[in-house]
């Protein structure tokens, strides 16, 4: 109960500073530069929206460019999981080493190369 009453207490207090300092504010300040403070008050809400906006939907684009490319997959099982697939990888690629199997032709060698024959 305490803890209410001084919730209440000073959501009062800074009411009554608000309206006081926006009064004394109009009283001693020049003509028009409320209006400058709130026309960039605005403008730092309008830029913090856009930027939340921005966010937000690159949050979305993200989501749906890894649906896209993974699926269903739960990606953190996969990552948990990581160093079990970078083996089978390493080992489907040519064992721990890095270096090709020795069935494989490579990148550049065209297995179904004839040597001397002409295709025109």
């Amino acid at each position: 109960m305490r803890r209410l009453l001084w919730i209440g207490v000073g959501v009062a207090v800074t009411v009554v500073v608000i309206r006081k300092g926006r009064a004394l504010a109009d009283a001693y300040l020049p003509a028009g530069t409320t209006d400058v403070v709130d026309g960039a008050s605005r403008l730092a809400r309008a830029w913090g929206t856009a930027r939340h906006e921005f966010v937000a939907g690159m949050a979305e684009r993200e989501a749906q460019l890894t649906h896209e490319l993974v699926g269903d997959v739960d990606v953190a099982e996969v990552r948990a999981h990581r160093d079990r697939h970078v083996d089978e990888l390493r080992e489907a690629w040519g064992g721990r080493t890095g270096r090709p199997r020795r069935d494989w032709a490579g990148p550049l060698d065209d297995p179904d190369d004839d040597a001397e024959a002409t295709f025109f």
